[in-house]
């Protein structure tokens, strides 16, 4: 495959259109060239290990790799050990297409792992639809978007972002102010909490965005400031957050007076951000490494073992760790490597992961997951303060609320 000239011509048809999950978008395989006679099969890891998201994404990759030492430690998938091709996104969406069109052109990877903002993910899609092939996507994400070659192991808007709304709103908050990087996710997700606001009677001082790696919030954290809503809303993605919330504490707000509710900033984050930062302030997500199950006493102390004692887990990096063996549960399960097969053997395939059991929905390809609102503690860890009991059951296009009629068109 001339791979640089079919990632072209794949985005120029189809980049950044929906997908509906009744399983539109153009899913035709290509002709294969996945090798599957000897007693290896590739999988592709696609992360930014350099630029913005580096931040975030190396340690998606390092739990990526761990999932699979365990995995060939056991004897593998259908008896294959797996060989693992790893890509750098670079931060950059075209650099993602590349990457995915190597790894299926060229290396012929089974499978593909990776991706972090949804401009990355939007930037593969029709790479992976195009070729027939597989990618598992491990972040939360706006929603509206189901794909028949993605599977989405990260938390999807019915999972996380209606539950924080619903948190802020049970703790009385009544002024919300939306701060968020200027790209696909935060966009959206603004447009859903808006519409949220307005069917429960909360008022949104204001809406800033500031590009993906930008580090100079003094202007927004003023206007935040003279906002005085009762809460923020935060959709910053990579190291942008390590400027906001430091000029956010300079300008001397507090959890106290103005809590901020934020979706991207796991563990990891926090250690970049620094726990004085951030002390106080909110989080939803459906992992912590703070959670109490055996499986994560298990993958904590395996991934310290792996990466050391200093290293903290997140939920992305559970998320991607959890992709990896829900793969392997479906090729087992179809006893096959191939697309289709895979597709018909994934719906109620279940893993009990770190964050608790999680089930595969055999229609929209998102998976069932517990919700956390957390707090950020001084010791740089975070811990529940809220949790949806059990898991919920993924709605991309919130077709379950009667607020969100306008957005559940897909």
């Amino acid at each position: 495959m001339a791979t640089l000239a079919v990632t072209a011509s794949l985005l120029l048809v189809s980049c950044g259109n929906r997908v509906d999950d009744a399983g539109g978008g153009d899913a035709a395989a290509a002709e294969s060239c996945v090798d599957t006679s000897g007693d290896s099969i590739k999988v592709g890891f696609v992360n930014s290990l350099s630029g913005t998201m580096a931040i975030s994404e190396q340690t998606v990759h390092d739990s990526l790799q761990l999932a699979a030492k365990q995995i060939n430690d056991d004897g593998g998938v259908l008896g294959k050990q797996l060989d693992i091709v790893s890509e750098d996104g670079a931060s950059e969406p075209t650099v993602f297409a590349e990457k995915a069109g190597k790894l299926i052109g060229d290396d012929c990877v089974a499978a593909m792992f990776g991706g972090w903002t949804s401009s990355s993910r939007k930037a593969m899609l029709p790479i992976v639809e195009g070729s027939g092939s597989l990618l598992f996507y491990p972040v939360q994400y706006e929603g509206l978007e189901s794909s028949p070659n993605i599977f989405y192991t990260g938390a999807t808007t019915n999972q996380q972002i209606v539950p924080a709304l619903d948190y802020l709103a049970e703790q009385g908050v009544e002024s919300l102010h939306l701060v968020g990087s200027d790209y696909v996710f935060p966009r959206t997700a603004n447009r859903i909490i808006t519409q949220y606001a307005e069917a429960h009677d909360i008022e949104i001082t204001g809406e800033d965005y500031a590009p993906l790696g930008h580090t100079d919030f003094s202007t927004i954290t003023n206007k935040v400031r003279q906002a005085d809503a009762d809460a923020v809303f935060n959709t910053l993605n990579g190291d942008s957050n390590v400027a906001f919330f430091k000029e956010y504490r300079n300008a001397g707000l507090s959890p106290d007076d103005m809590p901020v509710m934020s979706v991207s900033i796991a563990e990891e984050e926090v250690e970049g951000i620094g726990a004085r930062n951030l002390e106080g302030q909110l989080t939803a997500w459906n992992y912590y490494q703070t959670v109490e199950t055996p499986e994560n006493e298990q993958f904590v102390e395996a991934f310290r073992d792996e990466y050391g004692d200093q290293r903290v887990t997140s939920d992305p990096m559970e998320a991607a760790y959890t992709s990896l063996f829900l793969w392997k549960e479906m090729v087992e399960q179809a006893d096959s490597f191939a697309t289709e097969d895979i597709r018909a053997a994934a719906g109620g395939v279940t893993f009990d992961a770190p964050e608790g059991t999680v089930t595969v929905d055999g229609d929209n390809q998102h998976i069932a997951k517990t919700s956390r609102i957390g707090e950020i503690g001084d010791d740089g860890l975070i811990h529940t303060v809220w949790d949806s009991g059990e898991p919920i059951e993924p709605d991309p296009y919130l077709r379950g609320y009667d607020w969100a009629d306008d957005l559940s068109d897909g």
